[in-house]
């Protein structure tokens, strides 16, 4: 795999530069910082806090199923990150420059991408009506990584994979049953 990453270095250092461009644009860069920052986490807990609000009681096996989802993404986008140990674009060219501060110090696989994905695959199962605000958002937050120059598209794109599977595993345990047996029945029946 690091291999890989090597021989793609280049191609994809241009696609950064060429991308990084954007941060010269006043709108732009505010639209991607803010989706970089909500990526941070505190869309996520927003969301998940809303659902609770929003839907009651219902809710619970989705948000649960997301938390526990977003645990183990955290433990396994770093785990990843420390075998491969791929600088940032923006530390591997002195031309790019980070608009963001990194939230750690490797590049592969992009944690944000992952989460991003994830979390919005999980809230729109139970919630399809999420998906047109989620799904964009998700984009944006994608994107603003490898525009703000801390991520190459491959990091995207497999923190992007790395969701979505962890998602679709997710969505096939019985989050449900979990939630019933420590709640009581009822609880969230269904999500």
């Amino acid at each position: 795999m690091q291999q890989t990453l090597s021989r793609l270095k280049d191609q994809e250092l241009a696609v950064c530069l060429s991308l990084s461009r954007l941060q010269r644009l006043r709108l732009p860069r505010r639209i991607l910082l803010i989706a970089s920052r909500a990526g941070d986490g505190v869309l996520w807990y927003a969301l998940m806090a809303g659902l609770l609000l929003v839907q009651g009681l219902p809710a619970t096996t989705a948000v649960v199923r997301m938390a526990v989802t977003g645990a183990v993404a955290s433990l396994l986008y770093m785990a990843i990150k420390r075998r491969m140990q791929r600088p940032r674009p923006c530390e591997a060219d002195p031309r790019l420059r980070s608009a963001a501060p990194a939230l750690d110090q490797y590049s592969f696989p992009s944690g944000h991408t992952l989460h991003a994905v994830s979390f919005s695959i999980l809230a729109i199962a139970p919630y399809p009506g999420l998906a047109p605000w989620l799904l964009p958002v998700a984009a944006l937050i994608a994107a603003s990584r490898v525009v703000l120059g801390l991520h190459y598209p491959s990091d995207v794109v497999a923190g992007g994979a790395l969701g979505c599977l962890l998602a679709l595993i997710s969505l096939a345990l019985p989050f449900d049953r979990l939630v019933a047996g420590i709640a009581g029945p009822g609880l969230g029946a269904g999500l």
